[in-house]
C-alpha cells in the first residue's frame, strides 16, 4: 500500500522518514558499485569504447615488441557524472596497469607533482580529476613529463642554483574536465587522445539501472526503472541516486519487495524532480527568467545572483541539460527560454 501525502507537514514527516531509513539502508544493505571493470561491461559509449580498445591493443603490441612505451594521453571532458572517472579506471584495468588518482585542486604545488610522478611505474596510469583547476607553476611541469617523460628541478638559489633533470619511467596522463574551455592550450594539445562524454540515453540509464537492481537482488517493474531514468537528467550518477531514494520510499511504506512505477513516480516527485528531470532549482531558474526577465535576454552574472547560485554551478551543472533538453538557449545578448518552458510551466507566451 502506497501512502501519499496531503500536506506540507506530511511531506515532513515523509521526508525525515526518508532520512532515517536511508542511515538504515546504509548500514544494513551496502550499496554495490554500477562501475564497470571492463570495455565490454561498459554500457553504451560505443565510440568511445572503440577508440579505448584501440589505444590498448596499439599498445600491447609494442609491448610485445619489448618497446618500453606507455599508451598515449587522454583527455575526457563533458558534464559531470557521466563517467570520466569510470573510463580512467577501465583504461589502467585493460592495460593491466596501476592508476595513481589525484584531482587538480589536490595539486598545490610542484612538490607534489613530483612526488606523485616520481613514484609512478612504467606504463602506469595517472589520472588527475579537474584538470582545469591545476595551477600555473604546475602545469607548466607537466608538459615535459607528458613529452619527454623528463622534469626539470632547480636546486638551490641565486648564482648557486643548478638544474637537474630526472627522467620519468613512461607513464599515461588521463585528465577530465567539465570545462575545457578553461583548459590552456598547451596542455590541452599534449593531450593525443580527446574524447567528449555525451549524456546518456534513456535505454542505456534503464540498462544500468536493471544491472543495479539485480546487483542488489531486488525486484523492480520495467516502467519503474524507465520512470527513474528519464528523469535522470540523462546522467548516469543521478539514475543511480535516485534509485536509492526509491528504494528509501519503498522501505518507509513496506513496499521493499518489488519497485513499482507508483513508488518510483511518488518518489521523484515528492524530490521535487518532475517528468523531464527539472529539480525545484532548474524550476526556479526557468521561472525567474520568465517573472523577472520575460523570458530572457539575461546575463549570466545576473541570472546567478537572482537564484542565489554562483555562475560556474549554473554554467557546468545546470546549463549543459537544460540547452540539451531545448529548455534554454544562448544568444549573443544573454540566456533565453524556449516556448517549450512556458508550456511545459504551464504559462502564457
Amino acid at each position: 500500500m502506497i501512502i501519499t501525502s496531503n500536506s506540507d507537514s506530511d511531506d515532513r514527516i515523509l521526508v525525515k522518514k526518508l532520512a532515517r531509513a536511508e542511515q538504515i539502508g546504509n548500514q544494513q544493505v551496502p550499496e554495490v558499485s554500477l562501475r564497470p571493470q571492463k570495455l565490454t561491461e561498459l554500457i553504451g559509449r560505443q565510440n568511445e569504447k572503440h577508440i579505448l580498445s584501440l589505444l590498448v591493443h596499439a599498445t600491447k603490441k609494442k609491448w610485445e615488441k619489448s618497446e618500453k612505451t606507455a599508451a598515449d594521453h587522454v583527455l575526457f571532458y563533458g558534464p559531470p557524472g557521466l563517467g570520466k572517472t569510470t573510463l580512467a579506471h577501465i583504461l589502467a584495468n585493460e592495460l593491466g596497469v596501476t592508476i595513481k588518482v589525484t584531482s587538480g585542486p589536490a595539486i598545490e604545488r610542484q612538490a607534489d607533482l613530483i612526488a606523485i610522478l616520481t613514484n609512478l611505474a612504467a606504463g602506469d596510469v595517472l589520472f588527475i580529476d579537474e584538470i582545469h583547476r591545476l595551477r600555473k607553476p604546475v602545469e607548466e611541469l607537466l608538459y615535459p613529463a607528458m613529452e619527454d617523460f623528463q622534469i626539470d628541478i632547480i636546486v638551490g638559489q641565486g648564482t648557486a642554483s643548478q638544474s637537474v633533470r630526472f627522467t620519468l619511467p613512461p607513464f599515461t596522463l588521463v585528465g577530465a574536465t567539465t570545462r575545457i574551455g578553461l583548459l590552456s592550450s598547451p596542455l590541452r594539445d599534449r593531450f593525443g587522445v580527446h574524447l567528449h562524454l555525451d549524456f546518456y540515453a534513456t535505454q542505456e540509464l534503464e540498462m544500468m539501472l536493471e544491472r543495479l537492481v539485480k546487483q542488489d537482488h531486488l525486484q523492480a517493474d520495467a516502467e519503474a526503472l524507465t520512470e527513474i531514468a528519464r528523469r535522470a537528467r540523462g546522467t548516469a550518477r543521478i539514475a543511480v541516486r535516485l534509485l536509492r531514494r526509491v528504494k528509501e520510499f519503498a522501505l518507509v511504506h513496506g513496499e521493499k519487495e518489488r519497485i513499482t512505477q507508483k513508488i518510483a513516480a511518488d518518489t521523484l516527485d515528492l524530490l521535487g524532480i518532475d517528468v523531464y528531470g527539472l529539480d525545484r532549482l532548474d524550476q526556479a531558474i526557468l521561472r525567474t527568467m520568465i517573472e523577472k526577465y520575460d523570458g530572457g535576454p539575461v546575463g549570466l552574472k545576473t541570472l546567478a545572483a537572482a537564484v542565489g547560485e554562483d555562475e560556474d554551478t549554473l554554467e557546468a551543472v545546470y546549463e549543459p541539460y537544460l540547452m540539451r533538453a531545448g529548455f534554454l538557449k544562448r544568444t549573443s545578448r544573454g540566456r533565453m527560454v524556449t516556448k517549450l518552458v512556458y508550456e511545459h510551466l504551464g504559462q502564457m507566451i
